[in-house]
């Protein structure tokens, strides 16, 4: 039983942090796409890292969220702004494990290879220029580990600017640009990681309703909200949205 006179000091702290957190997502700025594109120097100099936008966490399967599904409108209309500024260079990272797969000890079964939840979403995929996309496979959930990511980075030298949406804001998208960012530092190349708000998602699992299933709760608003911040506190610029 939690002693909550005891606790009461540390609860106001977590409150006034959470309140700095809201102001801060509150205070994040639109950016027109146009300008990006203009900054990088070149459309060359600009591409898009979509992760995790397939069946399996949006439409189909245990691990599929209302709340990750709400993107793809906006994620869509990005790809499609985004080829005709001149944008070419399209990764989508996406999972697809073996029956066998460790992950599924954290997880539970998800996107199986071979099974309808690895597939691209349809909106995606009904693109016209969707057979320029370069597809990456993924059997965990950093994508910089055993994916070929990153040699399709390495043989990008010109790339100035790296926009990354998708999911989970918390997981695939945060340990992508952070690693990603943390490769750059290393090198020292310069690459801007640029994540708009409104088109990374998480997904939301109620107290209630993961102790009814010996779950771990996962409340997808705190999660979203503390792992923007956890980017933007590692070198990635989180922005509202790209218009």
């Amino acid at each position: 039983m939690v002693d909550w006179v005891s606790c009461e000091k540390e609860l106001l702290g977590y409150k006034r942090f959470l309140e700095y957190l809201l102001d801060w997502r509150s205070s994040l700025k639109a950016m027109p796409l146009e300008e990006l594109v203009a900054r990088a120097g070149d459309p060359s100099a600009l591409a898009i890292a979509s992760v995790d936008l397939v069946r399996g966490f949006t439409v189909e399967g245990n691990l599929s969220s209302p709340r990750i599904a709400s993107i793809i409108p906006r994620v869509t209309d990005l790809f499609v702004r985004a080829y005709e500024c001149g944008v070419r260079d399209y990764v989508l990272v996406q999972d697809e494990h073996p029956e066998n797969s460790l992950e599924f000890e954290v997880y539970g079964p998800h996107c199986q290879i071979g099974s309808s939840e690895v597939q691209m979403v349809d909106e995606l995929a009904s693109l016209p220029f969707a057979d320029e996309f370069y597809v990456v496979p993924k059997s965990t959930t950093d994508a910089m580990v055993a994916a070929n990511l990153e040699k399709w980075f390495d043989v990008r030298p010109q790339l100035k600017t790296l926009v990354v949406v998708g999911d989970c804001t918390d997981i695939c998208v945060y340990q992508l640009a952070v690693h990603l960012r943390a490769k750059c530092v290393a090198e020292s190349r310069r690459l801007d990681i640029i994540v708009p708000e409104d088109c990374v998602q998480t997904y939301d699992l109620p107290i209630e309703t993961a102790s009814s299933q010996g779950l771990m709760a996962h409340d997808g608003d705190f999660f979203h909200l503390v792992f923007l911040y956890h980017m933007a506190l590692n070198g990635v610029k989180v922005v509202a949205s790209l218009v």
